[in-house]
């Protein structure tokens, strides 16, 4: 087989493949014993016809069409690994020669990575900023702790005032008729969190339990049913229920209570340490995306538009998972937002092209590092898939193919390039205080909502790479024959 490989525009590949003619002879044989197999030809036992028979049946070219498209198939993956190309989606092939008794030969244009050219990435002029722990800082998560453990109690000796839970009865109407979705017989609010329209919960305020109040308010321009926004409404409300917060003393029978603690000075201690151990990592994490940002800035290249659309999908899904857990569907969040699919795409596409080049040059200063991932880690991320994705088979298959060893393969490598980086940092600055991880793994590479994207649209990560000396992940060329 000779193979030769030429760059050509818009970061692709052309490669010509110019194959012998006793190839294409085997592949007759091969091509011949597949199509009997599937063909019901008269007189014939299912996979014992000739190829003349065959022939006859379907068409005076279609054995060679078949051998054609089986030996392109594997000819092209031999090239692929030959010429150590990964290609980021299907090639586009064309038939120069294909005449028994000669050389076969084809094109297939490749999409494959952008080159990089990597600027400067480690002599950045910044430092870690670590936030400062002070006892303020302290006092507030005690207070929070306080106000998750407080119980409600009835209000019996004053009216409704901010901060008290309420049910209320109510009904709302626009030129005197009810509107839908406007009325509700036990409400439960939290006076003072406008869950309703604006203004509607200050009028409960200094109401008591059984009070009738009637009041008119307007619709925000912006509301989400378009036939009520900007209009006015009027409500009648009944006050039902009426309770307080009553957060716990504290004291150091409250310490005992949030956990192995003795009194209120260990608790605070524990808090302390806690938020500092926080801190510590917030700003590795910090510091590491600012080290990302610097690199990216100082670097070169042009991002293919169909890497660009890939992310973009990668996007939407997981906007889609996003609100899906705030329990809202696609279709009512564009319609209560008046956007179309498209509105969305618009505005991924600004962010998806940064987190494109972000891959490709984090894969770039892998690759001037020296940055290896073994197969053995590979292997413990897709045992973390199926525990993670069991009982979706697609998304374990995902991770299982070479496509998806290929981007977690990719992912583990991004993350130890950056972690490396900012580890050299802070050898070469042993004054500045160590900056360690609250976990000393791999940052999973199929935990993140991204992974999950990925497997879904069956994504090839834009940085892909294949393990040393290992082979290239195949993509079926389209455009062969039928």
């Amino acid at each position: 087989m000779n193979v030769t490989a030429t760059p050509s525009p818009n970061s692709t590949v052309l490669l010509e493949i110019e194959l012998p003619p006793e190839r294409l002879d085997r592949s007759m044989d091969e091509a011949t014993r597949r199509l009997a197999r599937r063909t019901k030809v008269a007189g014939f036992r299912q996979g014992k016809a000739p190829r003349f028979m065959l022939e006859r049946v379907l068409g005076p070219s279609a054995v060679l069409d078949e051998a054609v498209e089986l030996l392109i198939q594997g000819a092209y993956r031999e090239a692929l690994v030959e010429q150590g190309i990964v290609p980021l989606t299907e090639a586009e092939v064309e038939v120069v020669q294909a005449v028994e008794g000669q050389p076969v030969i084809f094109k297939a244009t490749v999409q494959v990575p952008p080159e990089v050219t990597l600027g400067n990435y480690r002599d950045f002029n910044f430092a870690p900023e670590i936030e400062a722990v002070d006892d303020a800082k302290v006092e507030q998560v005690v207070s929070e702790l306080r106000d998750q453990n407080a119980t409600l109690k009835p209000v019996e000796d004053r009216p409704a005032a901010t901060g008290d839970y309420a049910v209320i009865g109510f009904v709302g109407s626009h030129d005197g008729k009810p509107f839908d979705g406007g009325s509700s017989d036990r409400m439960p609010i939290v006076i003072g969190e406008e869950r309703l329209i604006p203004g509607f919960e200050a009028h409960i305020v200094g109401a008591k339990i059984g009070d009738h109040l009637d009041f008119d308010l307007t619709f925000p321009d912006d509301y989400g049913e378009a036939s009520l926004a900007g209009q006015p409404a009027h409500f009648a409300v009944d006050v039902k229920e009426l309770r307080e917060k009553v957060q716990p003393p504290l004291d150091d029978e409250f310490a005992t209570q949030m956990g192995d603690f003795k009194d209120l000075v260990e608790l605070r201690e524990a808090i302390r340490e806690r938020l500092e151990k926080s801190a510590l990592d917030r700003a590795r994490h910090t510091f590491s995306d600012r080290i990302i940002q610097y690199a990216v800035a100082n670097s070169t290249l042009a991002v293919p538009p169909i890497l660009i659309d890939q992310e973009v999908e990668v996007m939407h899904d997981e906007f889609r998972a996003s609100i899906a857990r705030q329990g809202i569907g696609e279709a009512a969040y564009l319609k209560a937002t008046s956007q179309t699919e498209a509105d969305l795409h618009a505005e991924f596409r600004p962010r998806a092209e940064e987190r494109v080049k972000t891959l490709l040059v984090l894969s770039k200063i892998a690759d001037a590092e020296g940055i290896v991932v073994d197969d053995a880690a590979v292997a413990g991320e897709v045992e973390a898939a199926r525990r993670r994705y069991a009982g979706d088979p697609k998304t374990i298959g995902y991770f299982e193919s070479e496509r998806g060893r290929n981007f977690i393969r990719s992912t583990l490598r991004r993350t130890r390039t950056v972690e490396g980086l900012v580890d050299a940092w802070l050898a070469a600055h042993p004054e500045h205080p160590a900056l360690p991880h609250l976990e000393d793994n791999d940052t999973a590479a199929v935990e993140s909502d991204s992974a999950g994207s990925n497997a879904a649209i069956g994504a090839t990560d834009p940085s892909a790479v294949a393990p040393a000396g290992g082979p290239v992940e195949s993509t079926e060329p389209a455009g062969t024959p039928a």
